[in-house]
C-alpha cells in the first residue's frame, strides 16, 4: 500500500475528503520526522515505537571494484513494533 492508497482507504471509511485526510496523514509525518530530528522517541502504545540509532563507522566493500572503502558513522531511524501490531499480523 502507498500513500495514496492510504489516504483513499482512510478517506472511504471515515467519509472525510481525501484533501482533509491527507493534510492530516502528512502531518502527522512531518510531525513524526521533527521528533526524530530532536532525538525523540515517537510511541504509540500497542503500534510501535520510532526512534533513532546511532550506527558506528564499518569498513565495507565496493561491489564493482571489490575494493574496501570507509562507511562513515550515521543516526538511522528505526521501528519496533508493539506487541498489538505483532499479534495482528500473526
Amino acid at each position: 500500500m502507498n500513500k495514496n492508497e492510504l489516504v483513499t482507504n482512510i478517506s472511504e471509511k471515515s467519509g472525510l475528503t481525501k484533501k482533509d485526510v491527507e493534510t492530516v496523514v502528512n502531518g502527522v509525518i512531518d510531525e513524526i520526522t521533527s521528533a526524530l530530528k530532536g532525538g525523540e522517541k515517537v510511541q504509540f502504545v500497542g503500534f510501535g515505537t520510532f526512534e533513532t540509532r546511532e550506527r558506528s563507522s564499518r569498513t565495507g566493500r565496493n561491489p564493482q571494484t571489490g575494493k574496501e572503502i570507509q562507511i562513515p558513522a550515521a543516526t538511522v531511524p528505526a521501528f519496533k513494533a508493539g506487541n498489538k501490531l505483532k499479534e495482528a499480523v500473526k
